[in-house]
């Protein structure tokens, strides 16, 4: 083999190597992802819905039964076990939101906390238009600077140079 060719088949050699060693690593780690659902349909149908109610706190305005993060998964698996312990749909909510606050829904609730999330946008452009609206009045209101007239003074000796430098009008 030349030599030129000896590190290009090394890389290949490593690269093939890699894959063979971190494939199976790959899929066990895609088994383990695999959320297990409820034994009661019922209340598997209950965790499916309280998913889609949870952000992902990793994904943001993802719900967490669309998300693949590892806090999405933690998420629908608490989620799972608090139902299996009997607690109720609104219960569950109230673990969550005491755990990581009102960020944890995708809708959150209209409270003092929670104005700048639901009022902030809104505040920001009335207060972007009133400056827009504040620009554009002032450049139309503006008057239009006229160069003062020059003095008697000023005109003779305005001429007197442009007589010296040979530039009068003839």
């Amino acid at each position: 083999m030349n030599a030129a060719f000896r590190p290009l088949a090394a890389l290949i050699v490593g690269f093939v190597f890699a894959a063979a060693v971190l494939a199976p690593i790959s899929e066990v780690r895609a088994q383990s992802t695999i959320d297990k659902p409820l034994e009661n349909p019922v209340d598997e149908k209950r965790a499916l819905a309280l998913h889609k109610l949870l952000r992902c706190l990793v994904c943001q305005n993802q719900s967490i039964s669309d998300s693949n993060a590892e806090l999405a998964r933690d998420l629908r698996v608490l989620v799972r076990q608090r139902i299996g312990m009997g607690s109720t749909d609104e219960e569950t909510i109230a673990y969550l939101v005491d755990r990581y606050g009102d960020w944890v829904l995708l809708d959150p609730p209209v409270k003092a906390t929670t104005y700048v999330l639901w009022f902030g946008p809104a505040i920001m452009f009335v207060l972007a238009l009133i400056g827009v609206i504040g620009f554009l009045r002032r450049n139309r209101t503006q008057p239009t600077i006229v160069p003062a007239s020059l003095t008697v003074q000023e005109e003779a000796r305005l001429k007197d140079l442009l007589d010296e430098s040979g530039e009068t009008n003839k």
